[in-house]
Protein backbone atom coordinates (compact mmCIF):
# COMPACT_ATOMS: atom_id res chain seq x y z
CA UNK A 1 0.00 0.00 0.00
CA UNK A 2 1.31 3.45 -0.97
CA UNK A 3 1.09 6.42 1.34
CA UNK A 4 -0.53 9.42 -0.42
CA UNK A 5 -0.63 12.40 1.91
CA UNK A 6 -3.39 14.98 1.39
CA UNK A 7 -2.24 18.02 -0.54
CA UNK A 8 -4.68 20.87 -1.26
CA UNK A 9 -2.57 21.90 -4.26
CA UNK A 10 -2.60 18.52 -5.96
CA UNK A 11 -5.25 19.60 -8.50
CA UNK A 12 -4.09 23.20 -8.78
CA UNK A 13 -2.99 24.15 -12.28
CA UNK A 14 -2.11 27.86 -12.37
CA UNK A 15 -1.79 27.95 -16.16
CA UNK A 16 -5.25 26.48 -16.80
CA UNK A 17 -7.94 29.02 -17.57
CA UNK A 18 -11.28 27.57 -16.57
CA UNK A 19 -14.05 30.17 -16.65
CA UNK A 20 -16.46 27.79 -14.91
CA UNK A 21 -14.48 28.15 -11.69
CA UNK A 22 -14.65 31.95 -11.70
CA UNK A 23 -17.50 33.69 -9.89
CA UNK A 24 -20.18 35.22 -12.06
CA UNK A 25 -19.65 38.87 -12.83
CA UNK A 26 -22.81 40.60 -11.75
CA UNK A 27 -23.77 44.21 -11.44
CA UNK A 28 -24.31 45.49 -7.93
CA UNK A 29 -26.30 48.46 -9.13
CA UNK A 30 -29.66 46.79 -8.62
CA UNK A 31 -30.81 48.42 -11.85
CA UNK A 32 -32.08 45.71 -14.18
CA UNK A 33 -32.61 47.18 -17.62
CA UNK A 34 -34.72 45.46 -20.28
CA UNK A 35 -33.81 46.15 -23.92
CA UNK A 36 -36.06 44.98 -26.77
CA UNK A 37 -34.97 45.34 -30.38
CA UNK A 38 -37.65 44.52 -32.93
CA UNK A 39 -37.89 45.31 -36.65
CA UNK A 40 -39.07 48.89 -36.24
CA UNK A 41 -38.00 50.24 -32.84
CA UNK A 42 -35.82 49.81 -29.78
CA UNK A 43 -37.49 49.82 -26.36
CA UNK A 44 -35.58 50.22 -23.09
CA UNK A 45 -37.26 49.81 -19.68
CA UNK A 46 -35.47 50.59 -16.42
CA UNK A 47 -36.73 50.75 -12.83
CA UNK A 48 -36.41 54.23 -11.33
CA UNK A 49 -38.28 53.93 -8.02
CA UNK A 50 -39.28 57.19 -6.40
CA UNK A 51 -37.93 59.33 -9.23
CA UNK A 52 -39.74 62.49 -10.25
CA UNK A 53 -39.53 63.05 -14.04
CA UNK A 54 -37.92 66.45 -13.45
CA UNK A 55 -35.05 64.77 -11.53
CA UNK A 56 -34.42 62.08 -14.15
CA UNK A 57 -32.26 62.64 -17.24
CA UNK A 58 -32.01 60.47 -20.34
CA UNK A 59 -29.35 61.24 -22.94
CA UNK A 60 -28.27 59.54 -26.16
CA UNK A 61 -24.87 60.20 -27.75
CA UNK A 62 -22.73 58.12 -30.13
CA UNK A 63 -24.86 54.99 -29.71
CA UNK A 64 -24.85 55.14 -25.90
CA UNK A 65 -27.99 55.62 -23.82
CA UNK A 66 -27.47 57.18 -20.38
CA UNK A 67 -30.18 57.12 -17.68
CA UNK A 68 -29.41 58.99 -14.48
CA UNK A 69 -31.14 60.84 -11.69
CA UNK A 70 -31.64 61.15 -7.97
CA UNK A 71 -34.43 61.49 -5.45
CA UNK A 72 -34.47 62.56 -1.83
CA UNK A 73 -37.12 63.00 0.80
CA UNK A 74 -37.08 64.32 4.37
CA UNK A 75 -39.70 64.21 7.07
CA UNK A 76 -39.97 64.78 10.77
CA UNK A 77 -42.66 64.26 13.35
CA UNK A 78 -43.03 66.67 16.26
CA UNK A 79 -44.94 66.39 19.48
CA UNK A 80 -45.28 69.39 21.79
CA UNK A 81 -42.56 71.20 19.88
CA UNK A 82 -40.02 68.38 20.18
CA UNK A 83 -38.81 66.19 17.35
CA UNK A 84 -39.78 62.61 18.11
CA UNK A 85 -39.06 61.07 14.74
CA UNK A 86 -36.94 62.25 11.82
CA UNK A 87 -35.93 60.44 8.66
CA UNK A 88 -34.27 61.03 5.32
CA UNK A 89 -34.32 58.94 2.18
CA UNK A 90 -32.03 59.34 -0.80
CA UNK A 91 -31.61 57.21 -3.89
CA UNK A 92 -30.01 57.52 -7.28
CA UNK A 93 -29.76 55.62 -10.53
CA UNK A 94 -27.02 55.80 -13.13
CA UNK A 95 -26.95 53.42 -16.05
CA UNK A 96 -25.17 53.54 -19.40
CA UNK A 97 -25.77 51.02 -22.17
CA UNK A 98 -25.13 50.73 -25.86
CA UNK A 99 -28.16 50.14 -28.02
CA UNK A 100 -28.21 47.15 -30.38
CA UNK A 101 -28.72 49.29 -33.52
CA UNK A 102 -28.50 52.97 -34.49
CA UNK A 103 -31.70 54.88 -33.80
CA UNK A 104 -33.39 57.93 -35.27
CA UNK A 105 -32.68 60.56 -32.60
CA UNK A 106 -35.73 62.60 -33.65
CA UNK A 107 -38.06 59.81 -32.48
CA UNK A 108 -36.72 59.21 -28.94
CA UNK A 109 -39.50 59.30 -26.34
CA UNK A 110 -39.22 58.68 -22.57
CA UNK A 111 -42.09 58.18 -20.11
CA UNK A 112 -42.31 57.21 -16.44
CA UNK A 113 -45.12 55.03 -15.13
CA UNK A 114 -45.26 53.04 -11.88
CA UNK A 115 -41.55 53.57 -11.13
CA UNK A 116 -40.35 52.39 -14.56
CA UNK A 117 -38.96 54.65 -17.27
CA UNK A 118 -39.73 53.45 -20.80
CA UNK A 119 -37.63 54.82 -23.65
CA UNK A 120 -38.69 54.13 -27.24
CA UNK A 121 -37.00 55.13 -30.49
CA UNK A 122 -37.41 54.15 -34.13
CA UNK A 123 -34.54 52.31 -35.77
CA UNK A 124 -32.59 54.50 -38.20
CA UNK A 125 -33.24 53.77 -41.89
CA UNK A 126 -29.56 53.01 -42.57
CA UNK A 127 -29.61 50.35 -39.82
CA UNK A 128 -32.56 48.43 -41.25
CA UNK A 129 -31.73 45.34 -43.30
CA UNK A 130 -31.99 45.80 -47.05
CA UNK A 131 -32.34 43.21 -49.76
CA UNK A 132 -30.10 43.84 -52.75
CA UNK A 133 -31.01 42.51 -56.16
CA UNK A 134 -28.23 40.56 -57.83
CA UNK A 135 -27.86 41.33 -61.54
CA UNK A 136 -26.17 39.33 -64.25
CA UNK A 137 -23.00 40.76 -65.81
Amino acid sequence: MRYLPYSPLINWHPLTWDEDNWPDMQSNSGLNVYIDDNETEVTVEAPVPGMDPKNLKVTYHDGMLHIYGSASEKDEERKKGKVIKKWEMASSVDYVTSLPRPIDTKTIDAKIKDGVVTIKAKIAEEAKPKEIEVKVG
